[in-house]
């Protein structure tokens, strides 16, 4: 039986991945694990910064990357709205894959900075659950630690915007 192929996103906060992921998802027939909903499930109201997200976002990676191991062995599509966004997150991904040799690809989501903002803003008027997390200056946080994907790093890369 052929695997499934993973499927995940690199982009800054606010370039779109959540929607990219839910779209992407929706056309492929793949099954859909966001971060944002283990999170706020598990630990609801807990994350309120940067180092609160690291630690909550480790606990949950090695049951997620068990899980997402079993469904593609099983041959099923797999699409990740995990951020890809560091050299340790793409390193987490490249664990599960190349562990049970699955096909993958990255899609990198290029947004520029007032994008990326925009799209915050009315995240924050949409979602008012975010408003304290959602905002420039966590935008100007985490941007700090973000790192565009080179061929270097051997990834299948799909650039979007």
């Amino acid at each position: 039986m052929s695997k499934g192929t993973l499927t995940f996103f690199c982009g800054k906060m606010g370039a779109g991945k959540s929607t990219k992921a839910q779209a992407f998802a929706a056309q492929t027939k793949a099954v859909l694990l966001s971060e944002d909903e283990w999170l706020a499930a598990l630990y609801p109201n807990q994350i309120t910064s940067i180092s609160d997200y690291v630690e909550y976002t480790n606990r949950l990676k090695p049951k997620i990357k068990s899980l997402v191991q079993s469904i593609l062995s099983a041959g099923a599509n797999v699409v990740m709205d995990f951020p890809a966004n560091t050299l340790g997150q793409r390193d987490w991904f490249r664990s599960i894959f190349t562990e049970i040799e699955a096909p993958h690809q990255m899609i990198y989501i290029e947004a520029t900075d007032a994008i990326c903002l925009e799209r915050i803003a009315k995240r924050r008027e949409q979602q008012p659950e975010r408003r304290a997390t959602d905002t420039p200056e966590m935008f100007a946080q985490m941007s700090q630690y973000f790192v565009v994907p080179t061929a270097d790093e051997a990834f299948n890369i799909v650039t979007s915007s």
